[in-house]
């Protein structure tokens, strides 16, 4: 599968009068995105035919293009895109601005050119079209001596027209391969998925896009009211449109990355076992809880009881804690790291004896119990999530003694963290399959990529657009199912997904059509 075009990014279009920029362009982005010479002609002249407005019309052009790559903004530049000095121009402007540009070049036969240009209102004359598939030849041989980030070829979607003999009729294709892509990593015509992984020559494991889980996230409860109305409709409209569980955020005051201090976050376990006496199947537990205000016994009791209640569907994040305001403010220490991860690794360890079989004594290096008495136990094995990605010591605790990891959503660190993980999985005997990987992920997900813009904007506050943009991966179901299927190929077996505009039920459906696009990844082409 082709990779999607980069997002914010400078792309020209490519192609002459008829081969299909526009409604491509109209079909992968915003129309505040694509400035196009036809428009602007409208602006300045009498309409997108007036070619006495042309000059005019491509100042404008300029100034828009420079404005918005100025601002680290996605433009596409819908023009024949012949003109070689502009290219450079827009070229030019985009590296000084930080962003990737892309020619996307239109390989469409020129019979079909010809066809939809009789089809306009006012037709371009027969002699200027000619003209300009003769100039694509030359624009063709022109992008390989040209330092483009990319240059993508798309191709028409099949329609039922005889081949031209033309000459001129594709001479995309005959210099530079198809990959047909949008924003998305979708081709033009239909979209295209990812083949489900099961694996790799190499033997490391790797997590099946459409197996992928995708549990909720709470971290913010905007609940008004009606608390209990609120939780509950949330996790009936979770279990029904296919999330696999709901994990909540275990802090004593609300953490600036969400919200404002005093916005209620609810103590996990009572609302967890509020969840556990509903009608459904959703898995239950926290992501992570800190070992710093968890006594591990305790933790032990409240997970094992809330396995019982629930027919074994908890799970239990820790982690070692990281904001020293909310232990202050609940006069609890704040212990330096290195005790902080010593209380985690005996933490585990502790669990892991209370919920074992029978009631022996456990003495250790680290932990020394007179007896093993807790009840009730687990239903089954009890999953632990090791929270952080400390490199020396998290990652080193979650190899020995985790279930499985919760690690950062960025790929490219993610992968680094995931190489790392399996090296002290090998190094404490076990086989790094055994310890699965995790990944917290807040993405701004829109109907459309107009409604996630408009959902940025909503969300931003003084953040950037573009920079809130990228940090909460803003894009469409699909995309956002993309992004995963990636995650999966990188050895991802679950998603925690936290939405950072999550008001009520309903809001889920977006989330829902990631869900659907992941199940439909099963058994399609790559």
């Amino acid at each position: 599968m082709a990779d999607p075009l980069p997002d914010p990014a400078l792309l020209v279009l490519i192609g002459a009068s008829g081969s299909g920029k526009t409604t491509w362009a109209r079909a992968h982005y915003r129309e505040v995105e694509i400035v196009g010479s036809d428009a602007l002609r409208a602006v300045v002249g009498s309409g997108e035919n007036d070619l006495d407005a042309t000059r005019d019309a491509f100042d404008l052009l300029d100034r828009i293009v420079e404005a918005r790559l100025r601002r680290g903004l996605t433009v596409v530049v819908d023009t024949l895109g012949t003109d070689r000095a502009r290219r450079r121009r827009w070229r030019e402007t985009a590296e000084a601005a930080g962003l990737p540009a892309v020619a996307v070049l239109f390989d469409t036969p020129a019979a079909l050119c010809r066809s939809r240009n009789r089809e306009r209102a006012r037709p371009v004359p027969a002699a200027v079209l000619a003209a300009q598939l003769r100039g694509l030849r030359e624009t063709v041989a022109e992008l390989d001596d040209e330092p483009w980030a990319r240059v993508e070829s798309v191709a028409p979607p099949a329609e039922p027209a005889t081949p031209p003999a033309d000459p001129t009729a594709g001479v995309a294709a005959a210099a530079r391969p198809r990959s047909g892509t949008g924003p998305s990593g979708t081709a033009a015509a239909a979209p295209v998925s990812a083949q489900a992984v099961s694996g790799r020559s190499d033997g490391t494991p790797v997590a099946s896009a459409a197996s992928l889980e995708v549990v909720l996230q709470l971290s913010r409860f905007p609940w008004g009211e009606d608390p209990v109305r609120w939780l509950t409709g949330i996790a009936r409209e979770a279990d029904r449109v296919g999330i696999t569980g709901i994990a909540l955020m275990d802090h004593l005051i609300q953490i600036p990355q969400v919200g404002r201090v005093w916005e209620p976050i609810p103590e996990p376990w009572v609302t967890l076992g509020l969840l556990a006496g509903l009608d459904t199947s959703l898995r239950l537990g926290t992501l992570v809880s800190p070992v710093t205000f968890r006594p591990p016994g305790v933790t032990a009791k409240a997970a094992a009881t809330l396995d019982a209640l629930s027919d074994g569907r908890a799970f239990l994040g820790l982690g070692a804690g990281w904001w020293d305001r909310e232990h202050a403010g609940f006069g609890l220490p704040f212990p330096p790291a290195r005790e902080r991860l010593d209380a985690l690794e005996s933490g585990i360890e502790l669990i892991r004896a209370l919920w074992s079989p029978g009631t022996k004594p456990h003495r250790s290096g680290r932990v020394d119990l007179p007896e093993t008495v807790s009840y009730p136990r687990p239903v089954g094995r009890l999953p632990i999530v090791v929270g952080g990605s400390g490199e020396r010591r998290t990652l080193q605790i979650a190899a020995r003694l985790g279930d499985a990891c919760n690690l950062p959503s960025d790929p490219d660190l993610l992968a680094y963290k995931i190489a790392i993980l399996r090296d002290h999985c090998v190094v404490a005997g076990r086989d790094p399959a055994d310890v699965a990987i995790t990944v917290l992920d807040l993405p701004v997900v829109g109907t459309d990529r107009e409604d996630a813009a408009h959902r940025v904007e909503r969300l931003r506050g003084r953040t950037p657009a573009t920079t809130f943009a990228a940090r909460h991966h803003a894009g469409t179901p699909e995309q956002t199912a993309e992004r995963y299927r990636r995650l999966a190929d990188l050895g991802v077996s679950t998603v925690f997904c936290a939405l950072p505009d999550l008001v009520e039920p309903g809001d889920l459906d977006r989330l829902a059509a990631v869900v659907e696009a992941l199940r439909g990844t099963q058994g399609q082409p790559a």
